[in-house]
């Protein structure tokens, strides 16, 4: 029997509870028997709708948008309620079906007059704004269920100065009229860019990602690290980043991925000697980092792919070197947590072998042929995506446990079609919010106040920003707060000389870390509950061993060689060289250890020397390597004359 399995029957947590605390995507209707198979049917011909419009079809971009949208708010009523806690079985209440059909009913209305409307211009009935008032809050109520309330307290807010202050019409049913035509009717609002990327890229690739879970590709990928790392000092903690690093090649959800493998890695983290704040922490942390992780990277990176114009490939290649550096960052801290409290590893005997997992690796071909047609093929990124997922079929015909069966393969275009619900809903959401903001001019305010408020340091306007990203990501999907920063902020770094590329990456980065920052740091949260440890210490804990996510943007903002930007090769080996030495030095410097206690002005000579050598440059590089180096240097002094006095 795998570890995976042997300590997964143990776990005596409640893992649904979990997510469904801390995830609302998990809060779904119960559905059993025979509706079960058809609520099932419904979502998989979604998923197969959107792969054969993204593939095949040459639809009128508004007929094709209005179109996904109305499936998602008939699909958000289908598999959402109203509120969290124990659903009736096979139950949905009249009200719900009634705002299903109107929503549904007022995309669909756009979708089938789609060229008149168009062709109307500005000219619009009352009926059709009040249909279009409807539209939206329907897609509203489905992003609450789904998604949570905090961003429709920031879509309010700013819907709320569009109808009051930030248009110029004196009548409110006039700002109404306008604010309907623009939001709804125009390719500004809930038809703008974050619902077109979802529908033509992240629904395939969520699709791909349900196939591929039915591989065995997580149990495969915690087996691996437990083989790799599991038997070093302080090994379930390793196998958690890992694990983490692999299974964001896969999935993007922070949640789900703490969940997901903390269920496993957690209670060996304690077994082993952690605390269990720390347990928790390690876990949120290293699951956090699968969104930045490439190939897949969530959905906001083919967000950026469109906002900044180049392929998705180059994005992908991008934000190699920043991930290693995170995980990395991760990775040393554990193992200085382990040395400082004298952790083991795991028995050898417990932990799988490595060569016969070696003749299991065709489970990542499906992996492989998508980095190769996203890195190397001039088709499109949906076309290696549906080949990624013929592939994810021919794999499990090499393991019975694994080989898929016809109703195998309906339960994973379901599942698809369910993940793409709430990230749907999020991106209508997130393009009425930057709809807003670009109707309204508000943008403009945004941005000439901090650059006003900045001066002419860029620092400050990174930090500005910093902050910014992370109390609006409090809650609200990283897809959403990436749009909403894409919108407001990332213009702002642009006018400060930050190069476009590096600008969306800084806020797509602070986006993803408010996962793991107070108050609302969902991941850190989760898992706490895994860990049973106090969730506010857990949360502060991993955002100490997420360190490298809150100096990486600083260093490629500054100078955007991390990022791959006018470098050369040589250039790119010495970035990776000094940048590795120095997320170890931060790392020694915020566990306070390296081979023996640090003492604080240790530590901040540490820290210093670390940042200096992450920040690409050759000055910077030398005196950040002098002074990790002098610590070092103190460390292994103080421990040699040690030596003769402990014998």
């Amino acid at each position: 029997m795998s570890l995976f399995k042997k300590k997964k029957t143990e776990e005596p947590m409640d893992l649904d509870s979990v997510m469904k605390k801390y995830d609302r995507e998990s809060n779904v209707r119960v559905w059993e028997g025979t509706p079960r198979i058809v609520v099932n049917v419904i979502l998989a011909v979604f998923s197969l709708f959107c792969l054969y419009v993204t593939l095949f079809a040459s639809w009128l971009e508004e007929l094709r948008l209005t179109t996904f949208v109305a499936w998602i708010v008939f699909l958000g009523y289908l598999v959402f309620p109203a509120k969290k806690g124990r659903q009736r079985v096979n139950y949905i209440p009249w009200y719900d079906i009634v705002l299903m059909i109107l929503g549904t009913g007022a995309f669909l209305y756009y979708a089938f007059n789609a060229r008149t409307i168009i062709q109307q211009g500005s000219l619009f009935a009352d009926y059709q704004i009040v249909i279009g008032i409807v539209g939206v809050l329907a897609l509203a109520e489905v992003c609450r269920r789904s998604v949570g309330l905090p961003i429709l307290i920031v879509a309010g807010c700013f819907l709320i100065y569009a109808l009051t202050v930030g248009l110029s019409n004196p009548s409110l049913w006039g700002r109404m009229h306008y604010t309907i035509r623009y939001l709804f009717y125009g390719k500004e609002g809930v038809l703008s860019t974050p619902i077109n990327v979802c529908s033509k890229f992240i629904v395939v690739f969520i699709v791909f990602g349900a196939f591929l879970e039915r591989t065995g590709i997580a149990d495969y990928f915690i087996q691996v690290a437990n083989a790799l790392v599991g038997g070093f000092s302080g090994g379930p903690a390793k196998v958690a980043v890992v694990a983490s690093a692999l299974e964001g090649v896969v999935s993007g959800s922070s949640v789900a991925n703490t969940v997901g493998s903390g269920s496993v890695t957690i209670p060996l983290m304690k077994k082993a000697g952690y605390k269990p704040e720390f347990a928790g922490a390690a876990e949120a942390a290293a699951s956090t980092g699968g969104q930045i992780m490439p190939p897949i990277m969530g959905a906001a990176a083919f967000l950026m792919a469109d906002y900044v114009q180049i392929p998705y490939g180059q994005i992908a290649l991008k934000a190699v070197l920043p991930a290693l550096l995170y995980f990395t960052g991760i990775f040393i801290s554990v193992h200085l947590e382990a040395k400082k409290l004298g952790l083991r590893g795991l028995p050898r005997e417990e932990l799988p072998k490595l060569l016969p997992l070696l003749k299991k690796s065709y489970l990542l071909l499906p992996l492989a042929l998508l980095i190769y047609l996203v890195g190397t093929s001039q088709k499109s990124i949906q076309y290696a995506a549906a080949l990624s997922i013929v592939a994810c079929v021919f794999v499990t015909l090499f393991s019975r446990e694994t080989r898929i069966t016809p109703m195998r393969i309906l339960e994973a275009l379901a599942a698809g079609g369910q993940g793409s619900i709430t990230v749907a809903a999020a991106c209508g959401i997130a393009g009425i919010i930057a709809g807003t903001i670009t109707m309204t001019g508000l943008a403009n305010v945004i941005i000439n106040g901090i650059v006003v408020l900045a001066g002419n340091s860029v620092l400050i306007a990174l930090f500005l920003t910093m902050i910014c990203c992370i109390v609006l990501g409090m809650g609200v999907p990283t897809t959403a707060t990436y749009c909403i920063m894409a919108a407001t902020c990332a213009p702002i770094l642009v006018r400060m000389g930050v190069p476009l590329v590096a600008a969306h990456f800084f806020v797509f980065y602070f986006g993803i870390v408010a996962d793991l920052t107070p108050p609302v740091a969902l991941a850190a949260y989760a898992g706490a509950a895994i860990a049973q440890a106090n969730p506010m210490k857990t949360a502060l804990e991993s955002t100490k061993l997420a360190i490298g996510a809150f100096i990486v943007p600083y260093a490629f903002a500054l100078s955007p060689s991390m990022l791959l930007i006018d470098t050369t090769a040589a250039e790119v080996i010495l970035i990776v060289i000094t940048s590795l030495v120095g997320i170890a030095s931060v790392s020694a410097a915020m566990e306070g250890y390296l081979v023996g206690e640090l003492s604080w002005p240790r530590r901040a000579l540490a820290l210093v020397g670390g940042l200096m050598m992450i920040y690409p440059g050759t000055v910077t590089d030398v005196i950040g390597l002098a002074l990790s180096g002098l610590v070092v240097v103190l460390c292994f002094v103080d421990k040699k004359k040690a030596a003769p006095a402990a014998a």
